[in-house]
């Protein structure tokens, strides 16, 4: 098939990769070049590196709503589109440009988790499985009928970036199985009523509450691993923390606590033993090592917390 693919972020590359190996890749859309690291120089996105790489045309349009865009795209007479996190809402001109629709790669299982973040908010919110939907967009966000769908179950100790890069591989072979089925699928109509939003992570996401059980908050550490990163102060500064297990036993929330020969941070429901932590001007570091360093014990707060007297 002749395909015009959309695409920005590494969760892409996989998709991009299968199909030019078997199919016709006539051109790349990715999002503008933006500023990127402590110089703020601009960057290209993955997507465009990659496109680059093979020689493929690159456009980069900052809104495909602007006049032109349908006419320019339209030139490449392609006969699927197949879209993968490219970041912008494509217009019902643009959608319905090639005969054989547009088709997109979503890493959830819809109609659960629509949005910009569904890997991240499935682990947030506890989910036991993800998965990968193929799906012919329409006008709405992530609100088309569905081709296929592939679920995987989510490991206990899985962070975002970790399931992101399972379910990037998946996404290329569902893709690839939706293109050689796809005078045969039968499209479903999602279930509105079932449908819940995840939106695209906020740096706020990343702050810990410790009034909340220690197990929503080893799911909230993993889930914004590795961005926006799970934040909290501590006694000597700003704690980000990257890996962290929900243990039995209570504590004052907040409060670095004993249990056995582990400390603990003491939560609402249960201890939460961090496993990976990261200084503020530091590099990431073991639990243990953090706490020899900076000297801490059994007291030491963390949060806004101000202990019971």
């Amino acid at each position: 098939m002749r395909v015009l693919f959309y695409g920005t972020p590494a969760f892409a590359l996989p998709t991009l990769r299968a199909l030019l190996e078997q199919h016709t890749v006539l051109a790349v859309v990715t999002q503008p070049d933006r500023p990127a690291g402590r110089g703020q120089r601009l960057a290209a996105p993955p997507v465009k590196r990659q496109a680059t790489e093979h020689g493929l045309p690159v456009l980069q349009p900052p809104r495909l709503r602007e006049p032109g865009w349908a006419e320019r795209l339209g030139a490449f007479r392609p006969d699927v589109a197949v879209v993968v996190a490219f970041g912008q809402i494509l217009p019902k001109p643009i959608l319905e440009l090639p005969p054989l629709g547009s088709i997109n790669v979503h890493a959830s299982l819809l109609p659960r988790y629509r949005g910009a973040a569904p890997v991240a908010w499935a682990i947030i919110r506890g989910e036991p499985e993800a998965g990968i939907t193929t799906f012919r967009m329409d006008e709405g966000m992530d609100t088309g009928p569905i081709l296929l769908q592939r679920s995987v179950t989510i490991g206990p100790e899985e962070t975002a970036g970790e399931l992101a890069g399972r379910l990037a591989e998946l996404g290329a072979t569902v893709l690839l199985q939706t293109l050689d089925q796809l005078d045969r699928i039968t499209p479903a109509p999602q279930d509105h009523t079932a449908a819940t939003l995840a939106p695209r992570l906020r740096k706020e996401d990343g702050a810990l509450d410790w009034t909340r059980p220690a197990t929503e908050l080893a799911a909230r550490i993993r889930g914004v691993n590795p961005w926006p990163g799970a934040a909290t102060a501590g006694p000597t500064g700003r704690l980000l923390i990257w890996r962290a297990r929900a243990r039995s036993g209570s504590g004052e929330p907040g409060v670095l606590t004993r249990a056995g020969d582990l400390l603990c941070i003491g939560t609402g429901a249960g201890l939460l033993e961090p496993t990976e932590v990261q200084p503020e001007n530091r590099r990431a570091m073991a639990w243990a090592m953090f706490l020899n360093g900076a000297r801490l014990g059994p007291g030491a707060v963390f949060g806004d917390h101000v202990p019971a007297r």
